[in-house]
């Protein structure tokens, strides 16, 4: 397949800016963003249902630990285990890569979890229902800053993009299938909010969320090489086995009878 059959060649630098000593890098700047953009809409709840926003501050900092520490360890258990065991240390050098969104959302639920314990708190499902909003959100940035890195590459394809810090065939850019899904899913969940927050039972919209992002995230993977290499003859990629999991778990949300 020719170059020149691609829709347009893309060798953007992951570096934004260079200061010195210090670089701004785009993935960097957009997960950044994920965070800020989250919080000020998880405000924008609290205060719509006249809860304390003082309580976001130590929420903001379990849901960013969570979110690091799952995601960090989820790269390094499920897509190069064998690697990260014979180089330990490389464990916590997150700068180099190495995030898997599965992890991430293991470590969040983990997170809120812990932090829905201590009194005065709101349930865990409850945070979870109104902080998955922000978090389809999110996953809509970050997918583009693997854009920018020219990373989670798509499979070769006719009419597509050229990612020549990767090689010089038109693969699919999947990376944008994906933060468009994630963009339109948050745009549904916050209409769902918005129109039934007093009628939806705990727990119900992070089922959504959780079959709607996960069920998008199994399809789209037949439109990616595979990241882990233990894994290139497997019937499904490690992406898919890991979603079924969140998907029956969401399924398990929606149709559970409420305590209530």
């Amino acid at each position: 397949m020719e170059s020149e059959n691609a829709l347009f060649h893309w060798n953007a630098s992951p570096q934004l800016i260079e200061l010195g000593p210090v670089s701004i890098h785009w993935y960097g700047l957009l997960f950044a963003l994920a965070f800020i953009i989250g919080l000020q809409i998880m405000r924008w709840i609290y205060l719509r249902e006249q809860r304390n926003t003082a309580e976001l501050d130590s929420l903001f900092l379990y849901v960013l630990a969570g979110t690091i520490i799952g995601a960090r360890l989820g790269h390094v258990l499920f897509y190069d285990p064998a690697y990260y065991l014979s180089h330990p240390l490389e464990i916590l050098m997150i700068w180099k890569g190495g995030l898997a969104s599965h992890g991430g959302t293991l470590g969040i639920i983990i997170a809120v979890y812990l932090y829905s314990r201590k009194p005065g708190h709101p349930t865990s499902l409850w945070i979870l229902d109104r902080f998955c909003m922000t978090a389809a959100l999110g996953g809509a940035l970050i997918r583009i800053g693997n854009f920018f890195n020219s990373e989670i590459i798509g499979l070769p394809v006719n009419g597509g993009v050229v990612f020549e810090r990767f090689d010089s065939l038109p693969r699919h850019p999947v990376q944008l299938y994906e933060s468009f899904t994630y963009l339109l899913i948050f745009i549904v969940m916050l209409i769902i909010y918005r129109s039934m927050t007093t009628t939806l039972k705990d727990g119900r919209l992070f089922g959504l969320f959780l079959i709607m992002l996960f069920s998008s995230r199994f399809f789209l993977e037949f439109f990616k090489i595979r990241q882990a290499q233990y894994a290139q003859t497997m019937e499904l990629s490690v992406g898919q086995w890991l979603s079924i999991p969140l998907i029956l778990f969401g399924l398990w949300l929606m149709l559970r009878k409420s305590r209530s």
